[in-house]
């Protein structure tokens, strides 16, 4: 998913604006709750040097077509996107979101030989995904990808997506899945794109991925931030002591159940003023967010990014994103830099006292 964030404006005041291309991405969760994020190389033509989400571009030759550029239903969750997002962190990572025979089967496994041999067939579209699936017996589970806000890029870049985000909550039994446990200690994962995109994957917990950005150990973008910043409040890891693998078992469960509440739990706001916005009947499984620019923090210099917007295509609709939170960043030379998430009315407060001193200074 790609995303470099300005000022949304009316795209009829702009006739060079670029419709945004659908895109799809995959939060993975681990069996320990925690999250896969890819490493991007730094030439990569998204996201250069960021660890991101699994995902990209929907095909039709392989998930099918959505609406067209003016029709708001090319906003919304539909089987495409899903195809697109299975598709995507299978051909990215190796891991295989299918199930054998029909949607209530066992999660398929391929192997490894098999399965890289199929991503490179997929990749150049010399097979359907769809296709290949049913050759093997399996079909994707599309059925278990819970959706989990959209994220429409803002006017005058010159590449434009509305990406479908989902979670993905894989067995919480051990896996055998080889690209899972690959993936679990930051394995040189061979790509059927030769490595020009992606260069490593690996899981770990949501706020490790936060602390190693913010200490600027790795690049991750708004979007994967505001989002792990909110996974981090229930994926809390594993608990103290030396529990047994079933108390184990229950405590992530119950993670992931408190998890399935707060995507569909109305408001989504805490705070007084921010509970009353409209923004706040929505839930974090239908908000879309195309972030725009309040203005640049006097103290560090950071952009501050508000996220109640859904998009210029989707103006005037009872679409929209949080109001509640914005998000701090600095833009250097197309890297995201110091990202942080914090509340709106806070940081603008911050802002005021700044602004009054200021005034008072020069009297």
């Amino acid at each position: 998913m790609s995303m470099k964030v300005h000022t949304s404006a009316d795209p009829s005041k702009d006739k060079k604006s670029t419709p945004p291309r659908p895109s799809a991405s995959v939060i993975l969760l681990s069996p320990e709750n925690q999250i896969l994020l890819l490493h991007r190389v730094q030439t990569s033509s998204a996201f250069p040097s960021a660890h991101v989400f699994p995902g990209g571009n929907l095909s039709d030759f392989h998930d099918g077509t959505v609406s067209g550029p003016d029709d708001p239903k090319r906003h919304e969750d539909s089987l495409p996107y899903r195809l697109g997002a299975i598709r995507e962190t299978f051909e990215e990572s190796g891991i295989l979101l299918a199930r054998e025979g029909s949607k209530d089967g066992k999660p398929l496994n391929i192997p490894s030989s098999e399965r890289d041999k199929a991503r490179k067939a997929i990749y150049k579209n010399e097979v359907r995904f769809v296709e290949w699936l049913q050759s093997v017996g399996g079909v994707a589970d599309t059925e278990n990808l819970l959706p989990f806000t959209r994220w429409i890029t803002p006017l005058n870049q010159p590449r434009r997506f509305t990406t479908q985000m989902y979670l993905y909550m894989l067995p919480l039994s051990t896996s055998n899945d080889p690209a899972v446990a690959a993936a679990r200690s930051e394995a040189m994962i061979p790509t059927p794109d030769g490595g020009v995109e992606i260069t490593a994957a690996r899981f770990d917990d949501a706020s490790a991925w936060l602390e190693k950005q913010r200490k600027g150990e790795i690049v991750m973008f708004p979007p994967q931030c505001f989002l792990l910043h909110l996974l981090s409040q229930f994926l809390v890891g594993p608990p103290q002591g030396s529990p047994s693998p079933s108390e184990l078992m229950e405590h992530y469960r119950s993670q992931r159940e408190k998890l399935r509440g707060f995507l569909a739990t109305v408001p989504t706001a805490s705070e007084p003023r921010a509970a009353k916005h409209p923004t706040a009947q929505i839930p974090w499984a239908e908000k879309v967010i195309s972030p725009t620019t309040l203005g640049v923090r006097q103290s560090d210099k950071r952009s501050i990014l508000a996220l109640d917007k859904p998009g210029p295509e989707l103006k005037g609709s009872d679409r929209g994103g949080d109001w509640e939170r914005v998000v701090l960043v600095k833009f250097a030379k197309g890297v995201a830099k110091e990202v942080e998430v914090r509340g709106r009315e806070e940081v603008l407060a911050e802002e005021r006292r700044l602004e009054r001193a200021a005034k008072e200074t020069k009297l």
